[in-house]
């Protein structure tokens, strides 16, 4: 056997080893992909359903589908198909996109269209994506609410600018809808930014109720403003927590 018919053999074996090298690093590095995005079957809402709709009838007219969404994205309470929901009523506005969560239904309609947990009442605020998590908040999630303004009588000439929290947590039963609210972009064209502001729906006790309206509604109040936090099991929320002001802000 010549010498370069031992250099070809030689080749072609490092050739087809770096091959099988090369398709094991890719299988892995996918297997390692999925591991950390594992998908889940949920069902989501393909169009709108209205108050007081079945499941049966949502589902004979194709507002439901099955969407396989990452893990971490699930919202508690999601279900996965319709069958539960047969005999079921929405209790609330449901919108194109939102999951499907057993909260949304109930055996029968409720006179005001909500189920309230017991000692609450129904509260409703508007807010832009920013403020309320985008489309993340959806019926059924628990957010931390947080306002913006001043702490009189900390010591400074009309008081501390200061961010903090004004509730730590609060179920959110219903979003929705959504007004497009045209903002400029920059540009000289009549292209514009659609930013749509939600109203979202909140169970809330009566001093949370003032609390929020304090915040919202009273002229003069020093704190303006709601930013929502969404929560999950994991969340971690300090009622009794000072806030931040500028004395603080990079300790």
């Amino acid at each position: 056997m010549g010498r370069r018919t031992v250099l070809l053999i030689a080749a072609l074996v490092v050739a087809a080893l770096g091959t099988v090298l090369v398709f094991l690093y890719a299988q892995r590095a996918d297997t390692n992909a999925k591991a950390g995005q594992s998908l889940v079957t949920v069902l989501v809402a393909k169009s709108d359903i209205a108050v007081g709709t079945s499941g049966a009838t949502a589902s004979s007219n194709g507002a439901f589908e099955q969407q396989q969404v990452p893990t971490a994205n699930v919202v508690t309470g999601a279900l996965s198909d319709a069958t539960p929901l047969a005999n079921l009523v929405a209790v609330v506005p449901i919108f194109p996109g939102q999951q499907i969560i057993s909260q949304q239904w109930a055996a029968t309609a409720q006179t005001a269209g909500l189920s309230l947990p017991p000692g609450t009442l129904a509260m409703q605020v508007q807010l832009g994506d920013p403020e309320r998590v985008a489309g993340f908040v959806t019926p059924g999630s628990f957010v931390a609410i947080f306002t913006t303004g001043t702490e009189k009588g900390a010591g400074a000439a009309g008081g501390v600018p200061t961010a903090r929290v004004l509730l730590p947590k609060i179920q959110v039963l219903a979003v929705g809808p959504a007004t497009a609210v045209a903002a400029a972009t920059g540009s000289t064209s009549s292209a514009t930014e659609q930013i749509p502001p939600a109203i979202l729906t909140l169970a809330v006790t009566q001093d949370q109720f003032e609390k929020i309206l304090f915040v919202t509604k009273t002229p003069g109040s020093s704190y303006t403003g709601l930013t929502f936090g969404l929560l999950d099991k994991n969340s971690k929320v300090d009622p009794a927590n000072p806030g931040t002001t500028e004395t603080n802000l990079f300790k």
